[in-house]
């Protein structure tokens, strides 16, 4: 195996778990070693050490990453910013501005979201990553409460997005998810392998 990458994740219905999830078995199947790690839950003696790159995601909700993953990016800023690091922000405003069906200037406001949640992240934890990519959500109605399911099918009516509440909605690119781990360790065989 090839050098061993991190993707440590904060999630609260469990789609980014699934994301860093599929970001580790894309890298292992690039015989890269990789773990995914909840930020929430570190290992004891949790260390960077073994790694020589990394992938930070979070969920956003109500404009703002998960406290765990701030408080992790916090504690390894200074390791994190001596590798290749991706932070990958994961919201449903992004899956707006990804949405060929709006029109320009709904995709135009929902960017401008995405990347305003995107630096307040970077400037509440001080940390310049090598990369910074945004990945569309999922609205996961089945794992909200009566109340959060109510106001998220608001904000999905608001933003045009679906409403159905019978089932839950994923809007992933699980192919420009794969290139992310590409972008911190190079494929076999390319330049800078």
């Amino acid at each position: 195996m090839a050098e061993r990458l991190l993707i440590v994740y904060a999630t609260r219905e469990g789609q980014t778990r699934r994301i860093a999830e599929h970001l580790a078995a894309t890298a292992r199947a690039r015989d890269t070693d990789a773990d995914a790690i909840d930020a929430g839950h570190l290992p004891h003696n949790f260390s960077l050490e073994p790694y020589a790159a990394a992938i930070v995601t979070g969920s956003v909700h109500v404009g703002k990453h998960e406290k765990e993953l701030v408080a992790f990016v916090r504690n390894y800023k200074e390791a994190l910013e001596r590798m290749p690091a991706v932070f990958l922000s994961v919201s449903l405003s992004e899956a707006g501005a990804e949405d060929t069906h709006r029109t320009p200037e709904q995709r135009a406001a929902a960017a401008e979201d995405v990347q305003r949640m995107i630096d307040a992240f970077l400037k509440e934890t001080g940390w310049h990553p090598s990369k910074v990519r945004a990945a569309a959500g999922a609205l996961m109605y089945s794992k909200y409460n009566f109340l959060v399911r109510f106001v998220m099918k608001r904000v999905a009516q608001s933003q045009g997005a679906t409403t159905d509440i019978s089932r839950d909605h994923e809007f992933n690119d699980w192919e420009a998810l794969d290139r992310t781990v590409d972008e911190v360790i190079p494929p076999a065989g390319s330049p800078g392998s």
